[in-house]
């Protein structure tokens, strides 16, 4: 209790006092609300309008957590093909760096173009940004296989199948939650940009309603409830990690 405490008071801390500052700051300056909005104003318009944003949320989440469960899934194929045919990462690899590069904001119109203003497109936008941690990871993680261990099962006469099933794949699986973690922060973020291109619901279309109208007080509580969903996914990602890898506690 005491180490859990002793981690968690100095971030607390350090929050408390940049609200603070950016409350005097505020009041010392006279901001207008339409410009900079004091925290306590973004708490109050948080309580009266959570529940007009409620289904803006839930929308969100829910495209969030099908982009983010299809990108991973193809992160994680996709490393495996290139871990088991040497022949595919070296062609791939290099497609797969590259295919990073493009920025998602430049391509979710060419989707919505594509593919009309659906969920589809926009679970695409998920998926790319989800993808490439997860692939990156896990071939990282599979790349550093004990090659001890590995010279051993090999000459005991362990198959391929059985070198990866009991010491590749769990030697990588620590690799492949840190990539997973980093694809379920992004996941929050595509969803966002989908719904800003096009879209009738959600926290991305909610904030474009709100910059409209110069609501900026909503636009923070829109950041804030991006911020705890993104907080949300790690957190479940965490609690799956100790759950599976029992022997990486301590990592």
């Amino acid at each position: 209790m005491r180490s859990w405490w002793s981690s968690v008071w100095p971030p607390v801390v350090a929050v408390l006092f940049f609200l603070v500052v950016w409350q005097a700051a505020v009041s010392i300056f006279d901001i207008e609300p339409f410009i900079l909005p004091a925290p306590t104003a973004i708490g109050h318009e948080a309580v009266t309008g959570a529940s007009g944003l409620f289904q803006h949320t839930a929308a969100t989440l829910q495209l969030t957590l099908v982009g983010f469960m299809i990108g991973t899934a193809i992160g994680l194929v996709i490393s495996l093909a290139l871990h088991m045919v040497p022949f595919l990462k070296t062609a791939l690899y290099p497609l797969l760096i590259l295919s990073q590069n493009v920025p998602t904001i430049a391509l979710a119109p060419l989707l919505m173009i594509w593919f009309g203003f659906g969920m589809l497109p926009k679970v695409i936008v998920i998926t790319l940004v989800c993808f490439f941690p997860v692939a990156v990871a896990a071939l990282d993680g599979l790349a550093r296989t004990d090659r001890t261990m590995m010279n051993y099962m090999q000459m005991a006469g362990a198959t391929s199948w059985q070198i990866f099933r009991k010491l590749e794949l769990p030697h990588a699986l620590p690799s492949i939650f840190s990539g997973i973690r980093i694809a379920a922060t992004y996941s929050v973020m595509g969803a966002v940009i989908g719904e800003w291109i096009g879209s009738d619901r959600g926290i991305g279309y909610y904030m474009m309603l709100q910059k409209s109208g110069y609501r900026t007080d909503r636009v923070f509580v829109a950041i804030l409830v991006i911020v705890l969903l993104s907080l949300l996914m790690v957190l479940l990602i965490t609690l799956l990690e100790k759950r599976l890898i029992r022997w990486n506690r301590k990592g």
